[in-house]
């Protein structure tokens, strides 16, 4: 039996449509830990990304914090924490939020830099606060490398949030290891196939934010 017939006999099998164990149920599950760790992580990596790179200074440390952020296993983080703290939300947040924080730090750094010093200059000349120099003058240009850093971080999330099943939580993970343990394999191929096309959404999604928020003369530099 071939990917694309197991594929065609999960979706199509109505059982996996209702229910707490419904693909309505664990999409929604999958998307709210998606949400709520890069929530997290833009909290933390857009203002320090933003107040360095405004100032041009921190660029080293950034790229250690990246770095060590990286080089992280997200799987043996989830095992350390949930050994650490027990069971829960806490424990998945964690390793989650760690990868997706240093594309939005580096980014955003890199993306502040990036701005043509003229108008920065012109800016400071004319008087503007550090501030509105920051959020009227930077930000507008940088937004779209920004964003990217946004939507790398949103893409590692709904890749790597199937860690959640393996502390017992829901998403879409739950197929995957809930297949491979039942050695239902038309489950762990439906549940991978969520995944991919939850992927693909979030792009569109970003695609759609940048075509929206950011200014058409920025689009075409």
């Amino acid at each position: 039996m071939n990917v694309l017939n197991f594929v065609n006999s999960f979706f199509s099998d109505s059982a996996h449509w209702h229910g707490y164990d419904g693909i309505p149920a664990r999409l929604g599950e999958h998307v709210r830990y998606t949400l709520q760790a890069l929530l997290l992580a833009a909290a933390i990596g857009l203002p320090i990304g933003l107040v360095t790179g405004h100032y041009g200074r921190g660029g080293n440390a950034l790229s250690l914090v990246a770095t060590a952020g990286r080089a992280l296993p997200s799987f043996g983080l989830l095992v350390l924490m949930t050994t650490l703290l027990g069971f829960g939300m806490l424990p998945v947040m964690i390793p989650l939020v760690i990868l997706a924080v240093p594309p939005i730090l580096v980014t955003t750094y890199e993306a502040m830099r990036s701005v043509d010093p003229s108008p920065v200059d012109a800016a400071r000349g004319m008087g503007m606060h550090e501030s509105r120099i920051l959020f009227q003058v930077e930000l507008p240009v940088a937004l779209p490398l920004i964003l990217s850093g946004l939507r790398s971080a949103a893409i590692q999330i709904v890749s790597t949030a199937t860690i959640a099943a393996y502390v017992s939580l829901g998403g879409l993970g739950r197929y995957i290891v809930d297949g491979l343990y039942q050695r239902n394999y038309e489950k762990v191929v439906g549940g991978a196939t969520l995944v991919a096309v939850l992927a693909l959404v979030t792009l569109a999604l970003f695609w759609a934010v940048a075509r929206t928020a950011v200014s058409p003369g920025v689009r075409r530099r």
